[in-house]
């Protein structure tokens, strides 16, 4: 047994008579002062297996209780790095970190190392042939992208069409019963998801989507959570995993919201690590201040809003689908390389983060956002240059801003009920947007906004999206000495052009797009 790697025991049992998705068993353990209570599976062929993650050290012990019988002790050794072959795995050292948590407006591994989410999505990868899932993994490895939404279920829609070799449950009178698993198919999953651990990556699973020819997305309330409750039975113990509720709750009218909400209550209570979890929108937000949601997952395109959402919720702030560099027919599937590469680096200049997907036609409607294969697309690389930078810093960028944008919409309105300061009176741009309706300050703001980021007084790094200036000024503290570099985002060069200051400086662009400046404190 090692610190932060799954620990499985495996035992003799009888058949299940009634349910082999519902079962009588579980281990107690009990290590580094704590006792956790761990339901068990039924893994077919007369065996039954209980999952342990230890984020402790020491000796561990264990008692089985239900249909199983057993005690024991195992030594549970500290983390270490992994072998060269999986150097890349756990974290941006090489060594297994733990479970991914929320840190305040960001996210942290168990051991306190800070994670920085930079995300892909590959919805159907699980349910493809062999050979291409193999493909995908390859790509995944040699990417930068250390996060994967994809899906519990086979999806149905354009360019993906395809039916998978195996279902998460056996048909029974022409329905799905899940009372019925289909071992070979969560085998697998299983097998996905540690190679993904191996690669550093978190799996974002996805447990309902609405894409669906078969009959997932009209399970009833009691078979949903019947299928829940043995998803956590199985899976809890893996470190790299998130759980996202839906893709898109709001486009499946089988479920209510206080079904979604009763969702994310039995996940929480289930998982006995507390695993990431959050809901998927197409039109409107889920509710992220339900207590059991731990990070706000967004689809839209408004990535400069992450100061009002932290506003809103508090939590941490990741726009999963912000659309997609391609160039199919759907408006969402044609962004340029370029244009999803200005909104990762908006994003992470806000304080928050951004999610990759990518829809280039082809004709074996091998799409990489859909199916997985190779990367045809510019962003990556711009992608994995801006993670280089990011990673470089002590910690995560949280919101600064600059001119009318450095205010929320949320403090316009209440500027606007209660008085403005002087500094804001002597702002004519902001005396006049207080003037505006209140539903229209919150868009006029998140124009004007600059995305400009601190780390503390450590770091600062500002990205100026479209502006093609010849001249920006930054003010960094008047304590301190700070190298200050220019970088073109899309060229992904970076020039240092100062060093030795301190105080508000005027820094020299080239009068072009998508360029960012970053400063360091040197002493």
């Amino acid at each position: 047994m090692r610190q932060y790697e799954m620990f499985e025991l495996t035992f003799d049992g009888p058949e299940p008579e009634v349910s082999r998705a519902v079962v009588d068993c579980g281990a107690e353990f009990t290590l580094a002062g704590e006792t956790k209570r761990v339901s068990g599976f039924y893994a077919g062929d007369g065996q039954y297996k209980v999952r342990f993650y230890p984020s402790g050290t020491g000796t561990c012990r264990w008692k089985a209780w239900g249909v199983i019988s057993g005690e024991g002790e195992e030594l549970c050794e500290p983390a270490e790095c992994r072998e060269a072959a999986d150097a890349a795995s756990g974290g941006p050292d090489g060594n297994p970190h733990g479970i991914v948590h929320p840190a305040g407006r960001h996210f942290k591994f168990e051991d306190g190392t800070w994670y920085r989410p930079f995300g892909t999505t590959v919805y159907a990868m699980v349910h493809q042939e062999k050979a291409l899932v193999d493909t995908t993994m390859e790509t995944l490895r040699k990417s930068p992208f250390n996060k994967v939404r994809f899906c519990v279920f086979p999806k149905h829609y354009d360019f993906n069409h395809n039916a998978p070799e195996y279902y998460p449950f056996e048909k029974a009178e022409g329905k799905w019963d899940v009372h019925r698993p289909v071992a070979a198919y969560w085998e697998a999953l299983e097998g996905r998801i540690r190679e993904l651990d191996a690669c550093g990556i978190q799996g974002d699973l996805i447990l309902f989507h609405p894409y669906d020819r078969w009959g997932f997305s009209k399970f009833s309330k009691e078979d949903s959570l019947v299928y829940l409750d043995y998803l956590l039975r199985r899976l809890s113990a893996m470190p790299n995993l998130w759980w996202s509720l839906a893709n898109e709750y709001d486009l499946m009218p089988n479920y209510t919201w206080e079904d979604w909400a009763d969702f994310a209550r039995f996940v929480a209570e289930h998982d006995p690590y507390g695993h990431c979890l959050s809901n998927h929108n197409c039109m409107a937000y889920w509710d992220f201040n339900q207590k059991e949601i731990t990070h706000c997952c967004i689809q839209d395109v408004n990535v400069n809003e992450v100061p009002e959402l932290w506003e809103q919720y508090d939590k941490p702030v990741v726009f999963d689908e912000c659309r997609y560099e391609g160039n199919i027919i759907h408006p969402w599937g044609n962004l340029s390389g370029k244009e999803l590469s200005r909104r990762f680096w908006t994003a992470v200049c806000c304080g928050g983060y951004c999610t990759h997907g990518e829809t280039f036609y082809s004709q074996d409607e091998v799409l990489w956002w859909a199916k997985g294969g190779v990367l045809k697309g510019e962003s990556p690389a711009r992608i994995a240059f801006l993670r280089g930078i990011v990673e470089e810093l002590p910690g995560p960028l949280d919101f600064q801003g600059e001119g009318i944008g450095f205010l929320t919409a949320t403090q316009l309105t209440d500027m606007k009920e209660n008085g403005a300061p002087q500094e804001v009176r002597n702002n004519f741009f902001a005396m006049a947007m207080l003037n505006l309706p209140k539903e229209r300050i919150r868009p006029f703001v998140a124009k004007e906004r600059t995305a400009l980021g601190h780390c503390g007084q450590q770091a600062y790094l500002k990205f100026l999206e479209r502006q093609c200036a010849t001249l920006t000024e930054l003010r960094l503290p008047e304590e301190g000495s700070y190298r200050v570099e220019v970088i073109d985002t899309w060229e992904m060069t970076r020039k240092v052009v100062m060093e030795n200051v301190n105080g508000t400086i005027e820094v020299e662009l080239p009068g072009k797009e998508d360029m960012a400046v970053l400063a360091v404190r040197t002493d």
